[in-house]
């Protein structure tokens, strides 16, 4: 029985050996990784004969994706994590959490990318902005869940009726690609190829605030006639698999960083927590916000007594950002709040922007290591709240420079 597996090569490892020169062994490293991602039915015979490819760096069955939805006022703990709507005129209570507000820098030059449902590129949030659209979902450009517009005001949204949305409100150039469809729906095929072209079109950030939907493929396994206790060991096989494809797709990536100075990923660690059942009902970072490289984002909310922990989010992040009563730009026009570590994450992507322009301007290498490291050196705690776990908030709240 045959399957779709993504299948990732780096064929900067290719021989340039002619066939029949009596040498098989030698290969030449002499530039940029290249990385190529195909999609193929295979069958185990398939699989294990690829797998001895020295060009195949990973092989993982295709998985399902989906968006990290936005989770309720109830789930998100609202009457206790409050987030002040902003006033007309004055920025988002993220916006200056994180200190966007006062910055010099806007992330003017650098290009960021949204994998994510679209966008809605008619929004006033985005005049001005050099949309480059392209869809990995079948289902065509735009949003239709409004996601991924939410999460592109986040990042670079221009003032919507006086009110600014936008970390990073100078970047004038967004990859915005479609890997989720209509329905908030998506593949690992389609996600990774959507990293492969923001990677090649020159995306200096990217923007995940979405995850593997481990769930709905046990759901499908047993639809399918699988016992249940199969289909998750299964599932759970199809998903260490492509967390190897992610690793190794990341490491691709920050080999060709002397030659394209590199991207930063950000991704949302998820919000399958429930802190609001249960204190210690507390989930791990997922899939792809776990995948080595990746900027792992947990969600922050306003309390009394300081920055806590959203209740939904994800343990074990790297960083932590707003995602409670978000402010950002609503499909169709006007603005809405969401909760949700999909709505922090788009706060680092855009803190990292800043980051991208500050390095360019100062005497350090610009490269996506350097903003990294500035992005997690400068991460802080002095806003928390006393007897956050560092374990729920990792460095700190990220920091604008």
């Amino acid at each position: 029985m045959s399957e779709q597996y993504t299948v990732l090569r780096d064929l900067s490892l290719a021989s340039t050996d002619e066939p029949f020169g009596g040498s098989s062994t030698s290969s030449f490293d002499t530039g940029p990784a290249a990385p190529r991602l195909d999609t193929l039915d295979l069958d185990k015979k398939d699989v294990r004969d690829l797998a001895r490819d020295p060009e195949v760096k990973a092989i993982a069955p295709v998985m399902p994706t989906r968006l990290i939805a936005p989770v309720s006022d109830d789930e998100a703990g609202v009457t206790d994590l409050a987030g002040p709507d902003a006033a007309a005129g004055a920025p988002t209570w993220g916006v200056v959490a994180v200190g966007a507000d006062v910055s010099t820098r806007t992330g003017a030059g650098v290009v960021v990318s949204i994998l994510d449902t679209g966008i809605d590129s008619t929004h006033p949030a985005f005049a001005g902005v050099s949309l480059i659209e392209e869809d990995f979902s079948g289902d065509g450009n735009g949003d239709v869940q409004g996601h991924g517009t939410h999460v592109a005001g986040t990042v670079f949204g221009r003032d919507v009726d006086s009110t600014r949305i936008g970390v990073a409100p100078g970047v004038d150039q967004a990859l915005i690609g479609k890997v989720l469809g209509n329905d908030g729906s998506g593949s690992s095929d389609g996600l990774f190829r959507g990293i492969q072209w923001a990677a090649q079109q020159g995306a200096q950030v990217v923007n995940m605030s979405l995850g593997f939907d481990f769930p709905g493929l046990v759901k499908r396994l047993v639809d399918g006639g699988w016992p249940a206790d199969l289909a998750t060991s299964r599932a759970l096989e199809a998903y260490r698999a492509n967390l190897r494809v992610f690793d190794a797709l990341m490491q691709l990536l920050r080999n060709s960083e002397p030659f394209t100075n590199g991207t930063v990923v950000v991704a949302a660690s998820g919000n399958e927590s429930k802190r609001t059942v249960n204190p210690d009902h507390e989930i791990g970072v997922s899939l792809p916000a776990a995948a080595d490289g990746v900027v792992s984002t947990g969600a922050l909310g306003q309390s009394p007594g300081g920055l806590v922990i959203a209740p939904f989010s994800n343990t074990f992040p790297q960083v932590a950002a707003p995602g409670v009563k978000v402010l950002s730009a609503q499909a169709g026009g006007g603005l809405v709040a969401f909760n949700g570590t999909s709505m922090a994450t788009p706060h680092a992507a855009g803190v990292a922007a800043l980051w991208w322009e500050e390095v360019r301007s100062s005497p350090l290498p610009a490269t996506a290591t350097v903003v990294t490291a500035r992005l997690l050196a400068a991460a802080d705690t002095t806003a928390l709240a006393a007897g956050v776990d560092i374990a729920d908030r990792g460095v700190g709240i990220t920091r604008a420079p």
